[in-house]
């Protein structure tokens, strides 16, 4: 890392809930909803995102732990803000608080670790991860 990101360093997306977000299981009356897995995805892409000015050009952050609660449903059409705040940063490791919020409401909110790795010695285990498997 160039830097250690400080604690408190907050990330921040704003979005509308679309087709592409909910669940695929709309049948027997339940509604088409914002989905764990598709909230997950992008509050981890926010999380990713406020490192970036903290990594060297030969550096990625990789989630490595969750642990989330979804607490209330969003409808298509709804705006959705994904928060994240940095809570530490210890080794290769950083730890955020994160929330989904929709104009009504909390939906979501938990704990994220992400790792710092290096590009070439992780495409190299995955390669060889990948040789293996032939």
């Amino acid at each position: 890392m160039k830097t250690r990101p400080p604690t408190g360093l907050a990330g921040e997306m704003t979005f509308v809930v679309g087709a592409e977000h909910v669940i695929d299981f709309t049948s027997g009356g339940m509604p088409a909803v914002f989905s764990t897995p598709k909230m997950i995805g992008l509050l981890e892409r926010t999380a990713r995102e406020s490192l970036m000015p903290y990594l060297e050009n030969t550096e990625r952050s990789v989630g490595v732990e969750i642990d989330i609660k979804h607490l209330a449903p969003t409808p298509i059409g709804a705006r959705v803000t994904l928060s994240t705040r940095v809570i530490s940063s210890e080794g290769a490791f950083v730890s955020f608080t994160v929330e989904a919020r929709d104009e009504q409401e909390i939906v979501s909110r938990g704990i994220h670790k992400r790792a710092v790795i290096q590009v070439d010695s992780f495409a190299r285990r995955v390669e060889k991860k990948r040789a293996g498997a032939q």
